[in-house]
């Protein structure tokens, strides 16, 4: 079911309560005590990038801090923490102290850890810190007990608004959260819809943590700005807040270890919404990082630095945030205002068999001992490197009988001994332990028809588009996805999908990984824009066969332009006239 912004009202937000049930707590205990690393999702940000977001929200110390509000939601080791008590310092005393610095400094910062080893870690050395800046040992444990908490975030009471709300929250797969907690943020928290990782509720309590005028300053992941889990927080950003600032991270040294996610930072300010300011893979030096950030600060964007733009409407309810150029914006609106989608247009977007215990289910295909209608020849990533198939052999054992239902293993006894001999791996996994009496099914069913069909194999995680014709001779293996289509010729659309114009689709809407890798998921793919195969002509109908056959980029895409109907302008923001 796709996300719809009517599903949900942000106005049911409630401030957490300290009541939580005896195994909320104990999860919750579970992870403070015992919680590692990649259970944390601790990952620890470059003091350059540090002061650059501090800098980016207006952080800074000529400004008077000690009358804002500063939250932290997960500070970790301090990265955050430490330099913004050096800023709050500084302004502080420049200004005229009229009390203590308790009573003038206790309210201006609260921050965040549930892991109780490193609360305690990082809750010494902040102590330490004010203690070298002159604070006596009285006073500096006092500002700390004020400032810092040790709990979950998502569930800790918070008491008032804060101006400034900076961190990198902790990336956390919902396979990692204990059951009982998991169903208490869903209860507590609009955006956890889906696959939602962590993140995602820590930005939705942050944003709304925001007092009038305020500036959130996160650098995460950017899954959630196009995919389908982050629809619920698209919406709530495009509702009630503005996407000031976006700086495209990938491939920069931004954190003190290497990270496969695609970082970026967001600044949202809780105002009116406005143009957005977008830099793209800044240096990681100090210079480097305070001159952009002045820019991006500034009134009006200075002329010289013409690496930088400001886009507006580049948020738009639950859709996914368009960040490329404004032309290049302009011209995926124009299509997908005039042409239905690749579904639409009788075209059929999935994925390969994913079955749990490839060792057991997958092997040489003339080497697995079952009756032949038992087994099916697949075809993986591997088989297509060189943009056609060349099988490599495997096979695929098909336990799922014509009427979707396990095959009675008393009528076939070469599959049964097959199977026995495996079935500690395989009843081992969660899905058959969850149906003992199905222990031997793959995750997904198995579609024999599927194989004879003629089909485009498309791998998830390409740096351009890899899209290759099977005749209809394989099955596909999950790490494929698959295109059929009851009118479209298979080889002229593989031809546009080998485009330009499509690049720019995945590209506008897919996530990206380390190495500037797209993402090429059926939920990016489904939302390609094709004519009716009926509306094509038969001359471009030949001339789209003909390009995907020779393999010849160039005849693609100008096919693909006279397709789309592409004026000299369009060509030019893809980088090419098509000549």
């Amino acid at each position: 079911m796709e996300y719809t912004s009517r599903q949900h009202s942000f106005d049911l937000f409630v401030e957490p309560s300290g009541r939580l049930t005896p195994r909320v707590a104990a999860a919750i205990e579970t992870l403070a005590s015992r919680g590692g690393i990649e259970a944390r999702g601790a990952i620890f940000t470059r003091p350059e990038v540090v002061d650059f977001i501090l800098d980016l929200v207006g952080y800074t110390d000529d400004q008077p801090l000690h009358h804002k509000r500063l939250l932290e939601p997960s500070f970790g080791g301090g990265d955050f923490l430490l330099s913004v008590i050096g800023r709050l310092l500084a302004a502080w005393r420049v200004s005229k102290n009229a009390g203590s610095v308790v009573e003038e400094l206790g309210d201006a910062i609260r921050a965040v850890e549930l892991h109780r080893e490193t609360f305690e870690a990082t809750r010494t050395a902040v102590v330490e810190r004010l203690k070298n800046e002159g604070i006596s040992g009285q006073a500096a444990t006092a500002l700390v007990d004020r400032w810092l908490v040790q709990g979950d975030y998502l569930l800790a009471p918070l008491n008032g608004q804060f101006d400034f709300v900076v961190g990198n929250p902790p990336y956390v797969r919902q396979e990692l959260i204990p059951a009982p907690l998991l169903a208490e943020y869903r209860s507590r928290y609009l955006t956890m819809y889906d696959r939602a990782d962590l993140y995602i509720p820590f930005i939705e309590r942050s944003l709304l943590m925001l007092a009038d005028s305020g500036n959130l300053g996160f650098i995460c992941a950017d899954r959630w700005m196009k995919n389908r889990y982050g629809g619920p927080l698209r919406n709530l950003v495009s509702e009630r807040f503005h996407l000031k600032v976006y700086v495209d991270m990938v491939d920069t040294q931004a954190f003190q270890s290497e990270v496969i996610a695609y970082p970026a930072i967001t600044i949202i300010g809780r105002e009116k919404p406005g143009a957005t300011r977008i830099a793209h893979r800044p240096s990681i030096d100090h210079k480097t990082l305070v001159a952009l950030a002045d820019a991006l600060r500034a009134k009006t964007l200075p002329k010289e630095r013409k690496e930088l733009r400001e886009l507006a409407r580049v948020t738009n309810g639950a859709e996914p945030w368009l960040l490329e150029s404004s032309d290049q914006t302009a011209l995926i609106r124009r299509i997908e205002q005039q042409f239905p989608t690749i579904e639409e247009a009788a075209c059929k977007v999935g994925i390969g068999v994913a079955t749990g215990a490839d060792k057991a289910f997958i092997g040489d295909f003339d080497s697995l001992d079952v009756e032949p209608d038992r087994k099916l020849p697949l075809v993986g990533t591997r088989d297509i490197l060189t943009g056609e198939v060349q099988w490599r052999g495997q096979g695929v054992i098909n336990p799922f009988a014509d009427d979707g239902r396990l095959v009675d293993l008393r009528q076939y006894p070469r599959l049964r001994r097959y199977l026995e001999a495996r079935k500690d791996e395989i009843a081992g996994r969660h899905c058959a332990q969850k149906t003992p009496t199905n222990w031997y099914r793959t995750i997904d069913r198995i579609f024999p028809p599927l194989a004879k069909r003629p089909k485009l194999l498309i791998p998830d995680i390409k740096g351009e588009a890899h899209i290759v014709f099977e005749r209809g001779r394989l099955y596909p293996h999950h790490n494929l996805y698959y295109v059929t289509s009851k009118e479209w010729n298979l080889r002229a659309l593989q031809a546009v999908l080998l485009s330009d114009v499509i690049r720019l689709f995945v590209s506008t809407y897919s996530t990206r990984m380390r190495g500037g890798y797209f993402r090429f998921q059926a939920q990016y793919l489904r939302r390609i824009r094709i004519p009716y195969w009926r509306d094509v002509p038969e001359a471009l109908r030949k001339e789209l066969i003909e390009a995907a056959t020779n393999r010849n980029p160039q005849a693609c895409n100008r096919a693909a332009f006279r397709l789309y109907r592409l004026s000299q302008e369009e060509r030019s923001a893809l980088g090419g006239n098509g000549e």
